[in-house]
Order: structure tokens, then C-alpha cells, then sequence
């Protein structure tokens, strides 16, 4: 077939544009294609290590109120959220026979007073008749030296005086049992009264009503609540902590705080105890933190989120964590070098919740490595250096 000579150029330059267009596809698009990838510098700053948990706001001093013996509720006096004071009546209840027992051991230390007093006189009066007999048996003694009475008569009279120093020794032991028995009435009166004095429910401290748990006319048993209170003052956190980044959480460490309630703010906190028990099944360690202000906002249970600083480095070398990555077991970075990439094995320091990790070794300031890239790198592969992957220009 005859071609006219303007159609055959015009055959000849579109199949010149398809050629042109292939290459172009298996340059830039196709398996030949050079990796995008976005690069960032080495950058020397202050690093600072950190690890993250969530907690509740829990008091650190609460106090159950209850009686110690079974009681009927007379009256409570305050609510949910009412702030007392230290010593401050709360509650009162009626110990039921209490009072009849304090009565009954009044009476007892009366009638073993009574006692005390009939024994010492009959101490007395034993103690006088001995003396007595005593006297007498000596005077026999003479008398019969002087053969005025009879042997049988010297006898009997030292007898007598035997008898009566028995008397007298057990008087005093009656009268010893008498003592005893008042202490015992009169401790009997003391711990009765110690009860009836619990009765009255107070404040142990200057704090807030958290529940209130019964009313009035409620009968309650020994040890049950009536109500709770917490001290304010002693509010801190319980959080959890994974137990693969709580290694370095230490007492004293500083804390940022955001509560659930109030997000676009965080206060500051400090570790103050870290719990020996941790929690084996959700593999978790409890650490405490208080407040460095007590947030007004704060409410008991609350859902906190909580960042504890654990290390801070001045000057310190680093990456975006997202550069460095494991290959072949082996921590390293990929530099970029005149369109080429090169893995280069770092050692790694600490890494820090906003994405830095330390460079400890392998690099030096300033050198580029690869953050992100359009597909995985490999050794010496030919790579485009674009500002952003997502949107790029090819």
C-alpha cells in the first residue's frame, strides 16, 4: 500500500510520541523508576524520654464511718458533697443496750466499793485479835516459867494466837479480792463508756461527704459505713503504666496531666509512689502521681491521661524515629547520596512520645537520611527526593 509522503510523517511522529511516552512510563513510573522519598537532617536539640498512661483520680485518704457495735441510725446530718470540718458531728446513733451496760457496771463498782470497805474492817478486827492473842501467848510463856499455869494452858494460849493470825491473813486476801474486783467494774464502766461515745459519728478531718450510704432509722451492724469521707487535699492519680516502658518511671519524676473533663489544658503532677505489685494479667504497673495544684476541675474517678518525663538529654543527636528501621536485626538508617540510597547501621539512644529517637552512633550532624518512601528501599537504588509523598509531583 502507497502512503502519501504528509502521511507517512504524520504516521512517523506519533509512533516517535508513543515511543517517547513508554520510555517516559518505565523511567518514571515503571519498575526502572527512581524511589520518591522524603529526607530529614540529623539535628542536634534536647530529647526528652517519656512514657504514657491513663489513671483515675482516686483520694489517697478516705475514711469509712461506721459504728463498732450494732446500732439504730438516730440521725444523719449531713450529704453527698457537704465540706466538714475536723471533730465536726456527722452522724448519730442509738447503741440499743449500751447504756444499760454502762449502768450495770456503774452498779458493779459501787457494790465492789461497798465491798472494799466491809473487808478492810474486817481486816482490822483480825488484825487487832492477833495482836491480842500474840500478847497473851507470850504472857503464858512467863507464867508458866513461874509455875503459875499449866503446860496445857501455855499451849492453848499459842494456839489461839495461830488462829489468829490465819484470821487476819485471810481478811487481807478478801480484802485484795475486793480491790480487784472494782478495777475490773470500774474498766468495765471506761470501755462501755468508750462505745457510747462512738456512737457520735465526727470528722476525722477537714475533708468532703463522698456518700452517704444510710438514713435515719436504719439499724446497722459493727463496722458497717454510714458515710465517707475524703480529705481533698490528698487527691492523686492511679495510673497504669505498660510494664515495657515503666522501667524508668522513679519517684520524684516530673508528670504532665490532662484530665478527661478539661482537655485543652494539663497540669503539672510528680511521681510519689511506685507500686511493687503490678497487674500480671493486664501486664501493667501501677504508679501513683500527685498534683502540683489540686485542678478545681478534679472530680474522684475521673479518666486522666498522664505523660511521665523519665530522662532528659541536652545537645543530643537524633532522627525522626520513623528513619530508623531493623533490618537483618540490625538498627540502621538509610542515607541518601547523589540519588542513591545506602543503609547505614546507627546505635540507638532513648526514643521520645514525639517521635525523635538519639543517635549514639553512625551518623554525623547534617547528614540526610530517608523518612518516608513510595515503596520499600534498597541497597544503592536510585531515589528522587520530594517534599511530601502523598500529592507529589512524579
Amino acid at each position: 500500500m502507497n502512503l502519501r509522503p504528509g502521511r507517512k510523517a504524520a504516521l512517523g511522529a506519533v509512533g516517535i510520541g508513543v515511543a517517547l511516552l513508554l520510555a517516559w512510563l518505565v523511567t518514571s513510573q515503571g519498575p526502572l523508576a527512581s524511589t520518591k522519598v522524603t529526607v530529614a537532617k540529623v539535628e542536634r536539640g534536647t530529647l526528652t524520654a517519656s512514657t504514657f498512661g491513663i489513671g483515675t483520680v482516686e483520694a489517697r485518704r478516705a475514711y469509712a464511718l461506721g459504728p463498732t457495735v450494732a446500732s439504730r441510725v438516730l440521725r444523719v446530718l449531713v450529704d453527698q458533697g457537704d465540706a466538714v470540718k475536723a471533730g465536726q458531728l456527722l452522724a448519730e446513733l442509738d447503741p440499743v443496750d449500751l447504756t444499760d451496760r454502762v449502768t450495770s457496771a456503774q452498779l458493779a463498782a459501787e457494790r465492789a466499793t461497798s465491798a472494799i470497805r466491809a473487808a478492810q474492817a474486817q481486816l482490822d478486827e483480825a488484825r487487832s485479835r492477833s495482836r491480842t492473842a500474840r500478847v497473851s501467848a507470850e504472857r503464858s510463856v512467863e507464867l508458866r516459867a513461874k509455875g503459875f499455869i499449866s503446860q496445857e494452858a501455855v499451849e492453848a494460849k499459842a494456839y489461839e494466837a495461830t488462829a489468829s493470825d490465819a484470821a487476819a491473813d485471810a481478811a487481807a486476801a478478801q480484802l485484795a479480792v475486793a480491790v480487784r474486783d472494782r478495777e475490773r467494774a470500774l474498766s468495765d464502766v471506761s470501755g462501755a463508756g468508750k462505745l457510747r461515745a462512738q456512737a457520735r459519728l465526727v470528722s476525722p478531718v477537714d475533708g468532703i461527704v463522698t456518700s452517704r450510704l444510710v438514713e435515719s432509722g436504719t439499724t446497722v451492724v459493727a463496722g458497717q459505713a454510714v458515710l465517707q469521707v475524703i480529705d481533698p487535699a490528698s487527691l492523686w492519680i492511679r495510673a497504669r503504666i505498660d510494664q515495657g516502658h515503666a522501667g524508668g518511671v522513679r519517684v520524684g519524676q516530673p508528670v504532665e496531666i490532662a484530665l478527661r473533663s478539661d482537655q485543652k489544658r494539663t497540669y503539672r503532677g510528680q511521681v510519689q509512689r511506685v507500686d511493687w505489685v503490678s497487674d500480671a494479667v493486664t501486664e501493667e504497673r501501677i504508679v501513683n502521681v500527685g498534683f502540683a495544684a489540686r485542678p478545681e476541675a478534679a472530680s474522684v474517678g475521673e479518666l486522666v491521661e498522664v505523660t511521665i518525663g523519665i530522662d532528659q538529654l541536652v545537645n543530643a543527636r537524633s532522627v525522626p524515629t520513623a528513619a530508623v528501621k531493623r533490618i537483618n536485626r540490625q538498627d540502621g538508617v538509610w542515607r541518601v547520596r547523589q540519588e542513591r540510597a545506602m543503609f547505614q547501621p546507627v546505635k540507638v539512644g532513648i526514643t521520645t512520645l514525639d517521635g525523635r529517637s538519639q543517635i549514639l552512633d553512625g551518623l554525623e550532624d547534617g547528614d540526610e537520611v530517608a523518612v518516608h518512601s513510595d515503596r520499600a528501599l534498597q541497597p544503592d537504588a536510585t531515589v528522587k527526593v520530594v517534599s511530601a509523598l502523598v500529592g507529589s509531583a512524579p
